[in-house]
């Protein structure tokens, strides 16, 4: 079941309640609807998660936290998954989002430098913020409402794979004891 694999790389929550840097947020951490293993809270997570990581701003785990904690899902999945925009992946990822804002804008997209540097981005930061801005919210959006679907129908298909494998030991036990 999706629920046990998870549980394996889960925090534990007591544990981050415990650490000093994180006390202030204790009786956040502590409520057990934001550490909850169901369809639909790890189908939320993954939404927020993701479209928090698609968003070229400061802070995306605070604000995923704060998604979680507003939507009532999985708060580690949540904060966990805006890692995808990691510093090695973060300049592509961004530069998609530029280029496909720059695309719904129908303005022609700068080619990236051989060597982007911070340079670079603040002295054209007036031309590319319309266009990044567009894309990273429409490769938000599109991003947690598909991961969305497909977290929901993976757990909905392996509970199902899991309730006929159950029938089918049943049924063997019984023709078993039977014979």
């Amino acid at each position: 079941m999706p629920r046990r694999f998870l549980q394996r790389y889960m925090p534990n929550p007591e544990t981050l309640r415990r650490q000093r840097s994180l006390r202030f947020l204790g009786h956040v951490i502590g409520d057990p609807g934001l550490w909850a293993l169901s369809r639909r809270t790890v189908a939320n997570a993954f939404s927020v998660g993701l479209f928090s990581a698609m968003l070229p701003i400061p802070f995306q785990m605070a604000v995923a936290a704060f998604g979680a904690w507003l939507l009532r899902c999985n708060l580690p999945l949540s904060v966990g998954l805006v890692w995808i925009t990691n510093p090695l992946t973060m300049p592509l990822v961004f530069y998609g989002n530029y280029r496909l804002g720059a695309w719904l804008m129908e303005t022609p997209a700068r080619e990236a430098p051989t060597r982007i540097s911070t340079r670079w981005i603040a002295e054209r930061m007036a031309d590319i913020l319309p266009a990044l801005a567009l894309g990273s919210v429409v490769s938000a959006v599109l991003l947690a409402v598909l991961a969305n679907a497909v977290v929901r129908l993976l757990w909905r298909w392996r509970v199902s794979r899991s309730w006929k494998r159950r029938a089918l030991k049943r049924r063997r036990r019984r023709l078993e004891r039977d014979t």
